[in-house]
């Protein structure tokens, strides 16, 4: 099984408090399938939504392909999911809840074959939260150094 990771969404981690994680499967054209596979996506403003019990994955950018003939795709066109629809079922009640969102945490290629994108079960954080977690990091950070510093020593 192996795993080519093509895109990472760093933010979705420093913005939402992720809760749980799921794979989908993705629905992409011939000309943005090559792009993926080149690492041209963005993630940044990218969520899912779920309409008429079908998600979607919206505002993800991935850039025209450029060796692709007069034909090309819309950069940020919103783009099917697939998951099991017992799993979308469950996704729906979280959604449901108040002030959960789905983000997407990152994009890979599995197997050689198949675009596969990571989403989160995420709740935004307050400006509060986003400083304790900075401050943890740094803590955590600051740590590792001293540990490496005295085992050189």
């Amino acid at each position: 099984m192996a795993v080519e990771r093509v895109a990472q969404n760093r933010k979705a981690r420093h913005d939402y408090f992720i809760l749980d994680t799921f794979e989908c499967g993705l629905v992409l054209t011939g000309t943005e399938i090559k792009s993926v596979r080149a690492g041209r996506v963005n993630l940044k403003d990218g969520y899912a939504k779920l309409e008429k019990g079908e998600l979607w994955l919206m505002n993800v950018h991935i850039s025209p392909y450029e060796n692709a003939s007069w034909r090309q795709h819309d950069p940020t066109q919103r783009r099917k999911l697939l998951m099991h629809r017992s799993e979308i079922r469950k996704l729906s009640v979280k959604i449901k809840e108040r002030g959960f969102t789905l983000v997407p945490l990152s994009m890979y290629i599995k197997d050689g074959r198949w675009a596969k994108i990571e989403l989160g079960l995420a709740k935004g954080k307050a400006l509060h939260d986003k400083r304790q977690s900075l401050a943890e990091e740094d803590a955590k950070r600051t740590m590792a150094r001293e540990i490496r510093n005295r085992q050189k020593v």
